[in-house]
């Protein structure tokens, strides 16, 4: 698969992004790269060779899901950190506008 600058361009208008010319290229560089080395990684030959999941021995640690209730703690108390409040939730920043036809 070729990567071009108008590929690019189109993901980032679907992701709702914008570049300038110059991120532009120098992306459509990086991604051409990781395609290449992708398609290289496709022709080694792995015939016989376990599939490894985790380069480390280690084990999972699993621990009991409970609840837990702090002392002391309520709504007035932990909305004292919170930067921006509405009606007594937590006020974030829109991060996904709909257009008008949705």
């Amino acid at each position: 698969m070729e990567i071009t600058e108008e590929l690019i361009k189109h993901v980032a208008e679907l992701s709702r992004l914008e570049f300038s010319d110059d991120e532009v290229e120098t992306y459509t560089k990086q991604m051409d790269s990781i395609i290449n080395m992708a398609n290289e990684l496709s022709e080694v030959d792995t015939e016989g060779v376990e599939e490894t999941v985790q380069v480390v021995d280690r084990d999972t640690v699993f621990r009991e899901d409970k609840p837990e209730h702090w002392q002391g703690q309520n709504r007035e108390t932990l909305m004292e950190n919170v930067p921006e409040k509405a009606n007594g939730f937590i006020k974030v920043p829109v991060i996904i506008e709909k257009d008008d036809n949705e």
